[in-house]
């Protein structure tokens, strides 16, 4: 049996008056796949999201979500997706017990089903023992974990996930994740936005979105291998700051970036630049500890595609 599509975008075009926000977008979703949508804040990724989760008509185009129209058909797909944004859509002033419920009710689930998701989600959550607990006074982490609950209390075979780690601590990222592969092991499909690259690294394929356009699409390493076309340079220096300000006033390099407590500098030619950067370093009073020569990741990529977006 062949693989199928979960979601199915055509040329889709969504604009507010003279502002095109999604321009002829094209692209499909597999189902059972973590699909990263990755972009700067106003590139179009919440505007595709809620063109797909059918809350608001494409301006032209098609998009299929489970196989139902989000242009004729948005009732339908609203009742069979989950949907959990960075805000958590939970009540405060209501237990984790009475968010379940609550949420079990507007998706119609039936009393008996619902008795067995409580189960599951309370387990899932590792909130066994909090059921009492207002939402109010749980950290983060346990917020965000019950909003995901909240999300897929009625089984959607496809849940749309929008910056939902955004202030959550590394180890309850982690752990988040965790969960995001056992339910795309079950078959359900996820789609994540996200800012942190290191989270896009965990998808099966990624699209990233540019003022309204898709300028990249496929996995991870697809990605690295189609769009760093240059050599990354790792600068391990006592002043970052003042490094990478040296650094990008350079010929030879394109493009210059804070990498943590590292500077990393995009170069065509690693070992002319090498002596440059180091002059450079000498030149600004900066100390270089090491510079050597790293593979690119999805930050590399991300930083150089807007780079040239931007120049182009």
């Amino acid at each position: 049996m062949g693989e199928t599509n979960s979601v199915v975008v055509d040329h889709l075009v969504k604009r507010f008056g003279d502002l095109t926000a999604v321009d002829d977008v094209s692209f499909t979703v597999k189902s059972g796949e973590i699909f990263g949508f990755l972009g700067p804040n106003g590139s179009g990724k919440s505007t595709t999201i809620r063109i797909l989760c059918g809350v608001i008509d494409p301006t032209d185009g098609n998009a299929s979500v489970l196989g139902y129209n989000v242009r004729t058909q948005p009732e339908e797909v609203k009742r069979r997706i989950g949907y959990m944004s960075q805000r958590f859509s939970l009540y405060e002033d209501l237990t984790v017990d009475e968010n379940l419920d609550f949420y079990a009710g507007v998706y119609e689930v039936p009393p008996e089903r619902f008795a067995e998701r409580r189960t599951y989600i309370l387990e899932m959550a590792g909130l066994v023992g909090r059921e009492n607990e207002l939402a109010a006074n749980l950290s983060v982490g346990w917020k965000q974990r019950l909003a995901l609950g909240c999300s897929i209390v009625h089984e959607p075979k496809m849940v749309f996930l929008d910056e939902p780690t955004g202030g959550v601590d590394p180890v309850s990222r982690r752990q988040f994740w965790d969960l995001l592969y056992e339910m795309a092991d079950s078959g359900v499909t996820l789609f994540v936005t996200t800012h942190y690259m290191d989270e896009a690294e965990h998808c099966h394929r990624l699209a990233f979105i540019y003022q309204g356009e898709i300028i990249a699409l496929g996995s991870p390493a697809q990605i690295k291998a189609d769009q760093m076309t240059s050599t990354v340079i790792e600068v391990d220096c006592d002043d970052c700051e003042r490094a990478l300000e040296a650094i990008g006033r350079l010929d030879d390099v394109q493009e210059a970036y804070l990498y943590g407590s590292m500077v990393h500098a995009n170069v065509d030619d690693a070992r002319k630049a090498k002596r440059t950067i180091k002059e450079a370093m000498g030149a600004s009073g900066v100390g270089l500890r090491e510079m050597r020569i790293v593979e690119p990741n999805l930050e590399d990529v991300f930083v150089s595609l807007m780079d040239k977006m931007e120049r182009r």
